[in-house]
């Protein structure tokens, strides 16, 4: 039985949620997400909440339960205040920059990397070696984040390369005379 699953979704005031079917919409100041979910749930607005229900007692509906009560309130979380991530670039001469709709990484290649931004991302750099990634959607918030880390990931000698800003480096010594 979920234990996600059992809690209602709380519908912050400035959302608008409507279900349509197995179709779940919201709309907030953010912007619009929607999800569709699977026909083991079935679910429901209820004065203010959203309600999730297994239909039936399968494994199969008790495992989309929890799942489809957490999409849905990343739907409603994206939309009222967005997601974050945050990543920390270390390296002598490592740096990124914003240029119009592509962040230019200088990561000791002998070329600068470019990446496109890619729509409902914004992505901030206060300091050349601070990347801050935010949107409405989580998946791809995390989807570009893992992908920016993923062009120089950090090395556990001297710790040089992309990572999120908790994320812990395990270190290694170097070799031995």
């Amino acid at each position: 039985m979920s234990r996600v699953g059992k809690n209602p979704v709380e519908i912050p005031s400035g959302v608008e949620v409507s279900i349509d079917g197995s179709l779940v919409s919201a709309k907030g100041k953010l912007g619009t997400l929607a999800y569709q979910a699977t026909g083991d749930v079935d679910m429901s607005v209820e004065d203010g909440k959203v309600i999730v229900k297994p239909v039936g007692t399968s494994g199969r509906a008790q495992a989309m339960w929890g799942t489809a009560r957490a999409r849905v309130q990343n739907l409603v979380t994206g939309v009222s205040e967005g997601f974050k991530k945050e990543l920390e670039i270390n390296g002598v001469g490592y740096r990124a920059q914003v240029q119009g709709k592509n962040l230019v990484l200088q990561l000791g290649y002998s070329h600068e990397v470019n990446y496109p931004i890619p729509e409902g991302i914004e992505i901030k750099c206060e300091k050349p070696t601070a990347i801050a990634v935010s949107g409405a959607d989580k998946q791809k918030v995390g989807q570009v984040a893992s992908e920016l880390r993923g062009f120089r990931p950090p090395e556990p000698y001297k710790g040089k390369g992309i990572k999120y800003v908790d994320e812990i480096i395990l270190r290694k010594e170097g070799k031995k005379k």
